[in-house]
């Protein structure tokens, strides 16, 4: 049953993707030249929502759906990852001209040379995880 309830809102999320054109190459190289403020309207109410859901949940002591505490653990001060891995991020961004959520979203509606965007996305996290005892963190 949870299968099927994350199916369903994986669907609705690249749906919604999709009709906002979050999941459109213009839009995002319209972002990265600076020229619209689209993507920077979707990204920064996403990320105050984001802000005010945990705001309310450290508050108020909202459960998970399984009744669960939710704990946020403290990470470790530090710029140089964020900056390095940001720009990483960033750059394989501008270059596929998808972040992970629209690569989905993309191959959904159809778009086929995405599955070579995937396929080295899911390459570099399988190379990650056998370098990450060896990289700064």
């Amino acid at each position: 049953m949870r299968t099927i309830t994350y199916l369903f809102i994986g669907i609705l999320f690249g749906i919604t993707m999709f009709k906002s054109e979050a999941a459109s190459w213009f839009r995002i190289y319209e972002m990265f030249k600076f020229d619209s403020f689209h993507m920077y309207g979707i990204i920064g109410s996403a990320l105050v929502i984001g802000v005010i859901m945990i705001q309310c949940i450290k508050r108020f002591h909202i459960k998970s759906f399984y009744g669960q505490k939710i704990n946020f653990l403290p990470k470790e001060k530090g710029i140089i990852r964020y900056l390095v891995g940001g720009i990483i991020f960033g750059l394989g961004w501008a270059l596929a001209g998808a972040c992970p959520g629209p690569m989905f979203t993309l191959l959904g509606v159809g778009y086929v040379p995405i599955l070579i965007v995937i396929g080295a996305s899911i390459m570099g996290t399988f190379l990650y995880g056998l370098l990450k005892d060896k990289l700064p963190h």
